[in-house]
């Protein structure tokens, strides 16, 4: 969690634009990349993300790599 007035940083930077873009709340993108990423290598996933649900190339880097990150 973040402070009121902290300003996100890293991967997270992304992710106010990305609920305001795709309709969905970040948890939504992070499970499904979280998912993906126990069967398929980090860009397999990006591809994916982007291919399937029209993410753009940053968008889904930023939320892979989160994932990766929460997951080491």
């Amino acid at each position: 969690m973040r402070e009121a007035g902290e300003k996100l940083a890293g991967p997270a930077s992304y992710f106010p634009s990305i609920e305001k873009t795709y309709g969905h709340p970040i948890q939504h993108w992070l499970d499904l990349a979280a998912d993906r990423l126990a069967e398929h290598p980090h860009m397999q996933v990006v591809d994916w993300l982007k291919s399937a649900h029209g993410l753009g190339h940053g968008h889904a880097s930023a939320i892979v790599a989160y994932v990766k990150a929460q997951l080491a």
